[in-house]
């Protein structure tokens, strides 16, 4: 199960990502457009970018924006970052491995499985980037005013 902090992110670049992303954004307009604490946010925020998914700048002008274009940015970089692994195990997990204390993983049928669901998730989370989750939110918008008006 996915944290609070990785949906905040997940939000908050797809939220930039919608935008352009080319222009910077404060925080406090990311917050309150996603229902996130400001505080919090912010925290998530910088660790994205101090994993280069972001960048910032202060000042008037300034806030985040993303550091690379939607399309090079999947869900699954997102995660990773500030979830860790995908693994439900840590005998499952290709970044995070550990081996368990209990069995023998050579023969373990749970981590069989539990290296299935995670390929399985990884394959989706990690062909899904942001451009491709903002076109049908993006969409959306060109579509709704259309919708409203009739």
């Amino acid at each position: 199960m996915l944290t609070q902090k990785a949906k905040y992110g997940l939000k908050a670049l797809l939220m930039l990502a919608q935008q352009g992303g080319n222009e910077f954004t404060l925080v406090a307009e990311i917050a309150e457009r996603q229902r996130a604490p400001r505080k919090y946010l912010e925290l998530i925020l910088l660790e994205l970018r101090k994993h280069g998914l972001l960048h910032s700048q202060r000042g008037k002008n300034g806030g985040f924006r993303l550091a690379r274009p939607p399309a090079e940015i999947t869900f699954g970089q997102i995660i990773r970052v500030l979830d860790g692994p995908l693994a439900p195990f840590p005998c499952a997990s290709l970044t995070g491995y550990r081996k368990c204390e209990d069995c023998d993983e050579h023969v373990c049928a749970v981590r069989k499985q539990m290296r299935r669901v995670r390929d399985a998730v990884a394959g989706i989370l990690d062909s899904t980037s942001l451009a491709d989750a903002a076109a049908p939110a993006l969409a959306a918008e060109v579509l709704e005013p259309a919708l409203v008006s009739a």
